[in-house]
This record gives C-alpha cells, structure tokens and sequence, in this order.
C-alpha cells in the first residue's frame, strides 16, 4: 500500500510542506496546483525536490471545467490542457486530476462528456500520460461516481480512468457498496478524507471541515472496504481541506494523516479478509481493562500539599519505591484499588515536566490485556516509544509518550502486575481513613482546541475505543469543545476538552501550566453522600456551589426537597438521562486550575454531567487564587 497526501492538506510552504509528508512517511504526495503556483521555483525544480525527499508525485490537480463545454470554451479546454501536460512532463508526474464541471455554460449529457475525455485520453496517451476523472458532490451535471464511472467507461480508454474521493461519495450519502462492481484496474487514484457531520452547503462543508479519517463522522471505512473488494492496489492520498489544518503544525498534521491511514487499512483488513491488503502487519487495537495508576510530578513542597488533599479524599500513603524518590498513594485494594503516584525525583522526564509545567499529572499507567502488542501497535501508527533508565530489579514498563508530551504506561497481567510489589517497600499503614472511592470513572485532559483531533485519533487508533459526539461546554469566558473517548464498559474514560482562549477555566489551566496536561481527576464512588459526609470528616473543603443552582434544579427536574437539600448541603451537582442518574462535587483548585471530582453513576447513565459545567466553572473562577497571592 502506497501513503500519498495532497500538499493542499498542511500548512507552510512548498518546502516544509515536502519536509513533514517525508519525515511522517508517506511515500507520495499530491501537487495542489495553488502550492505550486506560489512556489518561486520551475517544474524541474519541485520534481527534483519531491524525489530528494523520498517521495513520487501521485496525482497533479485540479484541472477544472473541463468536460461538456460549448464552443469556443471547448477548444481552450484542450489547450489548458496541453499545457497541464507540458507542466507534468517537467514535474515527473503522469497523472491529471479532471474533476467534474461546475461551470454555468457545461452542457450535460454523459456521451459528450465521454467523448470529450476520450480525446483528452489519445492527447494524454502521446505523452505518456493518464488523466483521473472525479465526480464532484456539487458539479453541475456530475455529482456522483456512478456517473463519473459509466462517463469513463464510455470513453473506453487505456489513459482515462476513475478517481474516488470518499468525501464526495458519503457526503451525499450514496451507497458505498456500488464501487464494488467498478474494476479495480480502472480506478486510478483514492482520495480519503473524513468530516464531521454538518448541516450545510456541500461546497463549503468540503473545503473548511473535512479531517483524516477516523477524526470525523462519516463511515470511511465501509467506503474502504467497497473500494478494496474491487481490487483496487493504487495509492491511498488523503485530500484534507481544513482551516484548522491549515493553521497547525505541518509535521504532527502529516503524522496524523499517516496514523490515519495505516488504521483505517487495518480496520478494512480485519472487516474484508478476503481481500488481499498491503498494510504493515500490526497487533490490533488492545482493549482497556481499567487505569492502573496516574502519576504526578512535584517538588517535595508540592508533594506534601497534594498529599494533604489526597489524604482529605480517603487515600494514604501506602508504599515507598525502592530506589527512587516516589511515593504510591492508593485507596481500596491492593488489585483494584486506585493508585496516585507522586514523583519528587530530580531527574528524569518527572522532573523535565515539573520543570517546564510545574506540578502535573505528567504519566498514566492502564492495564490492557497485552502490553507489548500495545506498544508495538503504537510505534507501527507513529507513537514514540519511551524508555528510562531503571535499576536493579525494576521492571522495564512499555510506554510511550503521549500527544502532550507525557507518558503512557502499559501493564498486563504477566509480571507487570506485580510492579507495585517488585519496585516498592510497603510503609506503615495509619488508621484506615477509605471514603468509598472505587476507581478512576474519567481522566480530563486540556488542550488547545485546534490539538484535539489529534488526542482522538491517538487515543481511538491504538486503544480499542470509541469516541463520543463533541460538547459544547459553556465558560463566562467563552466555549470550551469536549470530547469523549471511551473504552467498553468505562474500563477507560477520557475526556478532552478544547480551549480556544485563555479567558475559559480551561485556557487559563493550559497558560499558566505551559501546555496540555490533565486538568482533573474523578474518582467514583458507590454512595456519594456517604463519600461526602466521610471527606467531610477528614477535613475535605469542598467546591461551594451556588444555592440558586439547587432552587433551579428543584423546580427544573421536579426533585424531592429533602434531596435537593442533602445535595446543597454536600454541594453536589446532579444530572439525569433516558437511562439513570449522576452525582458530583468538586474540590477546590490544586495550583493554578487542577482538581479532583467525585462521582456516583446510577443506572445506566452515561454521561458526564456536561450540564452542570457553567455552575462548576464560575464556582472554581470564584476560588481561583488571584494573579500574585501566594499560597495559603
């Protein structure tokens, strides 16, 4: 299988363009005419570069309103063409892009249009050349691949052929399962991309919100399937217009689109077996068993200040590491329990972290059912493996790090699963101090907003998950987009929210901590009042919520008085859906916007109180600490 991605897909010039699609992989590229046109160097010039970088020109494109033209628009037609030609002659490439007419004067007729594209053909086949027919989903007479297909069987020719483009077939919602009976051998090129689902134009859809596959809504992968069942061996290109995109970092847009598609080929593989694909042999995605432990970097007076509040929430400190200044946290049992990790070390990438973000949850570990094949799986879709130095008897944990620069660790239930009895000293139990805390229901992890495409794919193409449709969540200082990604049965449950400022909660957190990170922790509890009451007696302090938020709540949701008036008094927020009920309340801010949460699911309820967030946040801007007071 053949990586190709259109230059129109990335942000920068020609030249560093070419420079991230080579260093991500890809083994060709699409020349966008635009890109090309903005360049101050010839043909020959840009042809050299693409192959010093490794790569092949896979397509040059567009060529538009071609077809159907009245005279004397035919005629000029032909010469532009002649000159697209003499252009690819010079660049090195021997495909054309024709993408179906839209102009006002293109009379119809799928034999005109199949004579005309055959001449191009004979003119092409002189040359040595081929010219690639689209179906756009907004051409005037062409707007489907049916069509595009009987025109080019029409015209019959060795150099004519068909080129796909998923974005146009699903956006109009045509049944992918027709390009089946298409041959395999006549479809010259596949543009992939994906999109999330929009009310919209389908022009305007197409050239601002498209994304890589898996990142959006539409279903790529039975497209996939369908051209894969035809036979089809040529380059996979992904053709992505997005003003996001074309705004971000060349390099981790091309790392994604390459992500992208080495998953969707092996979700086609495993979903179509009896289609021969070339794609990289890879485990397949491992699924979630729970989160094993968060680890947080911190100076030692950081370190006793989380250990206050930690101890306010029923944890103590259980065991010592061997060699290391590390100290493990845990409530519960031993084998289900939750584990905090707090890392005071002065060197490594803990102490690199506290260093650039100050104290972070800078290291998640999640026991899956095979830590190897996770991290093998990873590095195949272009995660960086990480390793540290570790002693005498310390186990060497697969890892690797993570979109925001953290860390990953996998565990399973070989060896690994007795880490916390290998590499640590257990410490003096105090007094049982449990509030009821289970395990991790959800990690919330901060980012910028135009980075969250990334987390997701991430997320959902190593890990056997699945994302949840995006949130708005209201800040008085502006919006924050949330996603959730989620493993089965909520063995794994992340949410990652967007921030387009740094007026919101969010933006604030991310300023002030130098870049993405986890924001806040929520542990679940099986009685929350009972949980409140016992935190309550351990000196917990919690988040205060307006009283106004209860009144409303009783009126709204027709709630019991005595129940609203335990919540105000615990200050615990509430929600509920078709399938059950959901309780939380917050702690105060740890540093400069993190903090922990505590949650009851009841019944079936699956979301995450996405409601209630507007009161939360106005409550913690409240208690944030103002810009210069030191710490109390």
């Amino acid at each position: 299988m053949k990586t190709s991605i259109a230059t129109v897909s990335i942000s920068g010039d020609l030249r560093e363009k070419l420079a991230a699609i080579a260093a991500a992989g890809f083994d060709g590229v699409e020349i966008f005419e635009n890109d090309f046109l903005a360049f101050d160097g010839t043909p020959a010039e840009v042809g050299r570069m693409v192959r010093e970088h490794g790569l092949e020109i896979t397509l040059f494109q567009p060529f538009r309103d071609f077809e159907g033209m009245p005279e004397p628009q035919r005629a000029r037609t032909f010469d532009r063409a002649e000159r697209k030609f003499d252009l690819m002659a010079e660049l090195g490439t021997d495909l054309m892009l024709i993408c179906s007419n839209v102009s006002p004067l293109a009379l119809g007729g799928i034999d005109r249009a199949a004579a005309d594209l055959r001449e191009l053909g004979e003119r092409a086949a002189k040359r040595g050349l081929r010219v690639g027919y689209e179906a756009l989903a907004w051409g005037r007479h062409v707007s489907d691949h049916r069509d595009a297909w009987e025109i080019v069987r029409r015209a019959d020719h060795p150099n004519v052929g068909l080129i796909l483009d998923s974005f146009h077939t699903l956006a109009r919602e045509i049944d992918a399962d027709t390009i089946r009976s298409i041959p395999g051998d006549r479809i010259f090129i596949v543009q992939l991309a994906d999109a999330p689902r929009l009310a919209m134009d389908l022009l305007s859809w197409s050239r601002h919100y498209r994304n890589m596959p898996g990142e959006g809504d539409l279903p790529v992968t039975a497209f996939m399937r369908a051209v894969a069942a035809t036979g089809y061996a040529g380059p996979l290109s992904l053709e992505i217009f997005n003003d996001q995109f074309r705004g971000g970092s060349p390099r981790t847009i091309a790392v994604d689109g390459r992500r992208s598609l080495l998953n969707l080929m092996d979700e086609v593989r495993r979903e179509e077996p009896a289609v021969a694909i070339a794609v990289p042999d890879m485990p397949p995605r491992v699924s979630v068993e729970r989160v094993e432990f968060i680890e947080f970097a911190t100076s030692e007076e950081e370190a006793t200040e989380l250990g206050r509040m930690l101890s306010t929430l029923g944890f103590s400190p259980r065991a010592r590491h061997r060699s290391k200044d590390v100290v493990l946290w845990r409530q519960g049992p031993e084998r289900s329990g939750i584990n905090i990790v707090i890392n005071t070390e002065r060197e490594g990438l803990a102490h690199s972290s506290h260093l650039v973000h100050g104290a972070n949850a800078y290291a998640m570990g999640i026991r899956v059912a095979d830590a190897a094949a996770t991290v093998t799986r990873a590095r195949i879709l272009g995660a960086e493996p990480f390793e540290q130095r570790h002693g005498p008897g310390e186990l060497s944990i697969p890892a690797i790090r993570g979109v925001g620069g953290g860390v990953i660790y996998f565990i399973d239930g070989g060896e690994l699963s007795r880490v916390w009895d290998i590499e640590f000293e257990a410490l003096a139990q105090p007094e049982e101090q449990d509030a009821g805390l289970l395990a991790i229901d959800h990690i919330a992890q901060t980012m910028n907003y135009e980075e969250m495409l990334t987390w997701v794919l991430f997320y959902t193409s190593i890990l056997k998950t699945r994302k949840l449709p995006m949130v708005d969540v209201v800040d008085p200082g502006g919006l924050v987009r949330s996603q959730v990604v989620e493993a089965d049965g909520g063995a794994l449950r992340l949410t990652l929210n967007g921030a387009e400022n740094r007026k919101t909660l969010a933006g604030h957190f991310l300023a002030e901590s130098f870049g993405s990170t986890v924001q806040h922790l929520a542990f679940a509890s099986a009685d929350i009042f009972r949980s409140a009451d016992r935190v309550r007696s351990l000196g917990f302090r919690p988040l205060e919520i307006s009283p106004n938020y209860y009144d409303d709540l009783e009126a709204r949701l027709g709630l019991e008085p005595e129940l609203t008036g335990r919540m105000r008094a615990a200050n615990i927020l509430y929600d509920r859906d078709g399938d059950g009920e959901y309780f939380q309340f917050y702690s105060g801010n740890y540093g400069e916007g993190f903090f922990f949460e505590i949650v009851e699911r009841r019944g079936g309820y699956r979301g995450y109180g996405a409601v209630n967030a507007p009161f939360r946040i106005a409550a913690q801007k409240r208690a944030l600490r103002p810009k210069g007071m030191p710490k109390a």
